[in-house]
């Protein structure tokens, strides 16, 4: 039977010499082309000061022009070894650079074993904690502390038990408990397969010898799971396709598909090669059902006797990776696996000090802070601890504008409220309350700077929807804030936290019957688009009111622009915050126009 494969990932602080490590490794194992080794001998970077002749082996591993440049690793770079024993390893060369630690955060995450470098000279820094911190919170079983530019400061044992003191602390407070410090100079060779001669007092293994004797411990393959990734459709033939993880699916065995919990028995296993009588993990397959129940892309397959509970409310912790801020109340959304949902941060619990370990307050999260924070999902999903299993543990969130990735989170538990609280339906409906008043419910939300004229649009429209014997009702962003919202600021997070009450509320109001009119700055998209996900297509009609800033500037109707020029409101909308300008609005006003003719314009498409 094969020894599975390693999987490393190297990280640490900026030039504490990931490359040049990994790449001795590579040549010093025959890993690599030797038309490549000819070429680092004879290529050098800008401003290098190693002999001519002699390897760069750095450059093994930089494999973008842009690093080759600049002497730094910005992408993670993944190569084959094999080692002495047989087995192969991969291995991934994490960038060391701050606002490159999102790629380092996604190579820690299959991780087996990592090497943490260490700058002899230097010592821990704070992108060295950061790196053990993530590597914890990813559940990296084994770490190597690499000490590594030894020959630097002349070999002096007490500078690494220095270090080793300090990381025994470290350690210690991230629960790391198969950890090795290892001192080397990559540069040189000492202790990275050979032994050295240089450092008598180091007794330890070599580098080689510490990654090569890692085994994987033996999982419990008890609770299969399998993502629907497909569903494959043939005539007279439908089944769900996917990947199998953590255990194994028999024919005939009772399984549920989540998060409807709809069961049914596998009376089908299709693979590449032929129809099976098991799956196992990892194996890609197509499983028939009988019955042949609903099922979809996202959902998840487990057996019926052990299954996880679908939930909508999760601790977990959170790397934060994006370039602004986390706001929490926005929505953005969370995938896990092929599973796609709405989600958002309801409360940042705290933020964690890489250097001490503290549990410090915070209502936001910046680039590559870690935290520990309460998601809500629009909708259940089947997530486990990230201790239990790492594949269905872990989940990635992402901008909804953008779609880039922000975070990077590891399920810590499931939140009791989840199981406590449930949806109650009612016999009178929607549909019963607007036809008992003759009408069709709809939000229209009016957007747009202060000053734009969006309140006075909504009280003519009210006028004239009142006249015509319609039930509607205004909600006011200001109003709002004397009451409902009076504990909000104007930061981007209460913003939208704003926006989300208002949103939930016209839904109430909506679903009482009305036409409910919103007239609220609501500056930012993503906001937005997250209150039109709360409608049916049609009971929602985003309104822009389009005004000239300087216009609105002139107009000034609360003196709002007249304290923000004399510096006393910071966060002013489309003077010291930007105002992100509608590409899908239903309808666009001018706002310099009559406000009579924007309400003809409005009833028309109301009514």
């Amino acid at each position: 039977m094969s020894k599975p494969i390693i999987r490393l990932v190297t990280c640490g602080s900026v030039d504490d010499g990931k490359s040049t490590l990994i790449g001795r490794l590579l040549v010093e194992t025959d890993s690599v082309p030797h038309d490549t080794v000819a070429a680092a001998r004879s290529v050098r970077r800008s401003g290098s000061t190693i002999v001519a002749g002699d390897i760069d082996f750095s450059l093994l591993t930089d494999g973008l022009e842009a690093e080759r440049e600049q002497g730094i690793t910005i992408d993670v770079a993944y190569r084959s070894m094999s080692l002495l024993n047989g087995r192969r390893l991969i291995i991934a060369d994490a960038p060391g650079h701050e606002q490159y630690t999102r790629n380092m955060a996604v190579a820690a995450s299959r991780a087996d074993v990592a090497l943490v470098l260490v700058d002899a000279a230097r010592g821990i820094r704070t992108q060295t904690l950061r790196h053990l911190t993530i590597c914890s919170l990813m559940g990296v079983s084994r770490v190597a502390v690499v000490v590594n530019k030894l020959d630097s400061v002349g070999y002096q044992e007490s500078i690494y038990q220095a270090i080793v003191e300090e990381l025994a602390i470290v350690a210690a407070r991230l629960e790391i408990t198969d950890y090795q410090a290892i001192p080397v100079s990559a540069l040189v060779g000492d202790n990275v397969i050979v032994r050295s001669n240089s450092m008598p007092w180091y007794s330890g293994p070599t580098l080689l010898e510490y990654i090569q004797t890692w085994d994987k411990a033996d999982a419990v393959m008890d609770s299969p799971h399998m993502g629907i990734q497909l569903i494959s459709r043939a005539e007279n033939f439908r089944g769900l396709s996917g990947t199998v993880l953590n255990g194994t699916f028999n024919l005939g065995d009772e399984i549920v598909v989540l998060p409807s919990k709809r069961k049914a028995k596998i009376s089908e296993i299709i693979t590449y090669d032929g129809k099976l009588e098991s799956i196992g993990d990892g194996d890609a397959a197509t499983l028939v059902l009988e019955p042949d129940i609903d099922a979809s892309r996202g959902d998840s397959i487990q057996l019926a006797n052990n299954f996880t509970n679908p939930a909508d409310r999760f601790r977990a912790n959170l790397v934060w990776l994006g370039d602004k801020e986390l706001v929490h109340s926005r929505s953005y959304y969370l995938i896990s696996s092929s599973t796609q949902v709405p989600a958002m941060v309801t409360s940042i619990r705290y933020k964690l000090n890489v250097n001490t370990g503290d549990h410090e307050a915070s209502e936001i999260l910046a680039m590559n802070e870690i935290g520990i924070v309460d998601i809500a999902t629009d909708s259940p999903i089947a997530l486990n601890t990230y201790k239990k299993e790492r594949n269905t543990g872990s989940f990635i969130l992402v901008d909804r504008v953008t779609l880039n990735t922000v975070a990077a989170g590891m399920v810590s538990h499931t939140l009791r409220r989840s199981e406590n609280v449930s949806e109650q339906h009612y016999e009178v409906d929607s549909l019963a309350r607007a036809a008992q008043k003759n009408q069709s419910s709809k939000v229209i939300w009016l957007t747009g700077l202060s000053g734009s004229g969006k309140s006075t649009i909504a009280n003519e429209l009210e006028k004239q929807l009142f006249a015509a014997g319609m039930h509607s009702y205004v909600l006011d962003g200001d109003n709002l804030r004397l009451g409902l919202n009076k504990d909000l600021g104007f930061t981007q997070a209460d913003r939208a936290e704003n926006v989300r009450r208002v949103g939930h509320v016209a839904q109430l109001m909506s679903d009482a019957g009305l036409i409910v009119i919103v007239a609220l700055v609501s500056p930012f998209s993503a906001d937005r688009d997250s209150v039109r996900e709360l409608f049916e297509v049609g009971k929602f009609m985003e309104v822009w009111v389009k005004t000239p800033t300087q216009v609105c500037i002139d107009r000034d109707p609360k003196g709002l622009y007249k304290k923000a020029a004399s510096g006393s409101i910071p966060n002013m909308t489309g003077i010291g915050q930007e105002y992100e300008e509608p590409t899908h609005a239903e309808l666009i006003l001018d706002g310099t126009e009559p406000v009579i003719e924007n309400v003809k314009i409005l009833l028309a498409a109301i009514l």
